[in-house]
């Protein structure tokens, strides 16, 4: 293939031969085969099925630093396309930060929130949006998300409770 040191090995065909028919049908080719018998060797088809190397999926193999060098271990990608390292013993990616209200926060937002109508689009409120931001001690992006993630909860139910619920009992 690719040489003694390769990080690569295709698998299976997946080919496609029944596409034009609407279907779904591969032929069975359970490992990409180098083909040097042909004259000159062709390294892109595959001796037993005669693909093209592309339609065989493609293993990665990645040796990813661990903790202790006894621990050395290959990680395969299963992906035909994408590249990707894995370093399972040391997870950098840092937890999401959750913002905390108080219960008191969460009346003012409230009360706002329903004053603004659920929108914070109006230009003309910015200067009072953000006098109201930093009396509550949040930013306008967190306002913003606790907006849109609570408008549903909040503005479903008064106008469930003057829509048409009593035209369902009658």
């Amino acid at each position: 293939m690719e040489g003694e040191n390769s990080n690569y090995h295709y698998r299976e065909c997946l080919r496609n031969h029944a596409a034009s028919l609407g279907s779904y049908a591969t032929d069975g080719c359970g490992e990409f085969t180098l083909d040097d018998a042909s004259s000159p060797p062709n390294h892109l088809h595959c001796a037993a099925c005669g693909c093209h190397r592309n339609f065989h999926r493609k293993l990665t193999y990645i040796v990813a630093p661990r903790a202790s060098a006894s621990d050395d271990a290959l990680n395969i990608d299963y992906d035909r396309h994408a590249v990707v390292e894995y370093s399972p013993a040391a997870d950098t990616g840092k937890k999401r930060f959750r913002t905390k209200f108080t219960p008191d926060q969460k009346d003012k937002m409230l009360a706002f929130a329903e004053k603004l109508g659920w929108k914070l689009q109006r230009k003309d409120l910015d200067d009072e949006i953000e006098r109201f931001c930093r009396s509550v001690g949040v930013t306008r992006q967190v306002f913003k998300v606790w907006m849109h993630n609570h408008k549903n909860a909040f503005s479903s139910t008064s106008a469930a409770s003057t829509g048409n619920a009593s035209s369902l009992t009658q």
